[in-house]
């Protein structure tokens, strides 16, 4: 088994200029935050770059893979925008409670068993013989996702009560890393990153209040 440096970008901001437009692209600023997050990892050797199905995932990872050259692009529905997980709202503060009130039956099902097949997929050590496995180090994966998603991996990394992905917001563009070494448990190596973003990109995707 091989290291896998999992690399996890929430896509960037949104277009909200169309009200009403469920699949809307990126923003100005969420083209902006692409391009620099591709700056940031430019040099990086990647095995692949991952994106969710919907445009503003899609858009995010064609301009950050131009700063990857030669780096394989896959759209696939394991990285899409899924409630990952059913969770119980007893106990829950009631703006929880209410928020996973509006998700409807059949996503309550599909959620789970999409995040659980990307589980299987991205969170763990490679095997040898995958592509990219070539001995020369770890392999890297890019995966351009929703919050959801990395909010689950985050969870999934440390162990932690399946209702804690609840809570965990990621910035437009944030980078999270996940080491997963043939031994031991995943570490945790950057969590919602945006360094390569300047102040007024910063922040974006994340409740008002939450912004300090």
């Amino acid at each position: 088994m091989i290291t896998r440096l999992l690399y996890l970008a929430r896509h960037g901001e949104q277009d909200l200029t169309e009200p009403g437009e469920p699949d809307a692209g990126l923003s100005e600023r969420g083209r902006r935050q692409a391009r620099l997050l591709g700056e940031r990892l430019r040099g990086r050797r990647f095995a692949a770059v991952h994106h969710g199905p919907l445009r503003r995932a899609a858009e995010t990872a064609e301009l950050v893979a131009a700063s990857l050259p030669g780096v394989p692009v896959y759209a696939t529905e394991l990285a899409g925008d899924h409630l990952p997980h059913d969770t119980e709202p007893a106990g829950l503060p009631p703006a929880y409670a209410e928020f996973l009130a509006q998700f409807p039956a059949a996503e309550r099902v599909d959620g789970p068993r999409v995040t659980a097949a990307a589980v299987l997929r991205f969170a763990g050590p490679v095997a040898d013989g995958t592509d990219g496995a070539d001995g020369a180090g770890p392999v890297r994966e890019l995966v351009v996702t929703h919050n959801f998603l990395i909010a689950w991996l985050v969870r999934h990394a440390l162990d932690a009560p399946e209702r804690r992905w609840l809570g965990l917001n990621l910035h437009n563009a944030g980078l999270t890393v996940i080491r997963y070494g043939p031994a031991g448990p995943p570490n945790l190596v950057a969590v919602n990153d945006v360094a390569h973003l300047p102040p007024e990109l910063r922040g974006t995707g994340l409740p008002p209040d939450y912004l300090i």
